[in-house]
């Protein structure tokens, strides 16, 4: 049986964006079942607004999955020779294991959103909790295992595509600033700068005007 033999790309790409998104993800879902216990029961107003922002991520991570699924393992499958067949099974079981409990989420999210009940806010607070620990060895172990391997065997050009389509699910208008700013609010200066290097100018400049001050009313909003 012929054994298929790795082919780099030649190149070494930098994956550092990735660590900064995953970043936010690790910290928001974290935050998530939280934000929900402390709504009072009945309280449709605030559980509206929690609802909104818990949707936002989740579909972010949804497109973020879904982008490397599609664009970034299969050529991994097909040019790393060496790549561990448990490291990828593994992998995929953590993604399973992410997308059935967004799965319950977007069952569990609307009921909760227009009734603020304690009963399905605690169901859907523990669904996150499992997420958030799921999410937090994926990443992890991505990091770690998977990036150094992305580096060597995808191109500039594939990169971008993902990182082109990452940038395309962001929201559009207020949700959208929301989204860059957690996406920044732990970044050091270099990749802050480096991050917004990437975003198109007109959204940069509109940022900096008043999408930063956008993103600290809605953290203030839903944290303070």
């Amino acid at each position: 049986m012929d054994v298929k033999q790795p082919r780099p790309t030649g190149g070494k790409i930098d994956t550092w964006e990735m660590v900064v998104v995953h970043r936010m993800f690790r910290r928001e879902f974290r935050l998530m079942p939280g934000l929900i216990r402390t709504v009072r029961p009945g309280d449709t107003a605030r559980s509206e607004y929690v609802a909104d922002h818990i949707a936002v991520l989740t579909e972010g991570l949804h497109h973020h999955h879904e982008g490397e699924d599609e664009l970034l393992w299969p050529k991994l499958l097909d040019r790393v020779g060496s790549l561990n067949t448990e490291l990828v099974q593994r992998m995929e079981a953590q993604h399973e294991v992410v997308a059935s409990g967004l799965s319950q989420v977007d069952t569990l999210l609307p009921r909760w959103r227009t009734t603020a009940d304690r009963s399905t806010g605690n169901e859907l607070a523990a669904v996150l909790s499992q997420i958030s620990i799921a999410l937090d060895e994926h990443l992890t172990e991505e990091e770690n295992e998977i990036l150094p391997l992305v580096s060597i065997y995808i191109t500039e050009a594939e990169w971008k595509a993902l990182g082109d389509r990452g940038k395309a699910s962001i929201p559009k208008g207020a949700k959208g600033f929301v989204t860059l700013g957690a996406i920044l609010e732990e970044a050091t200066p270099h990749e802050r700068t480096r991050f917004l290097g990437i975003i198109p100018p007109p959204v940069r400049l509109l940022y900096k005007l008043i999408g930063a001050g956008i993103y600290r009313r809605a953290k203030a909003r839903l944290h303070g």
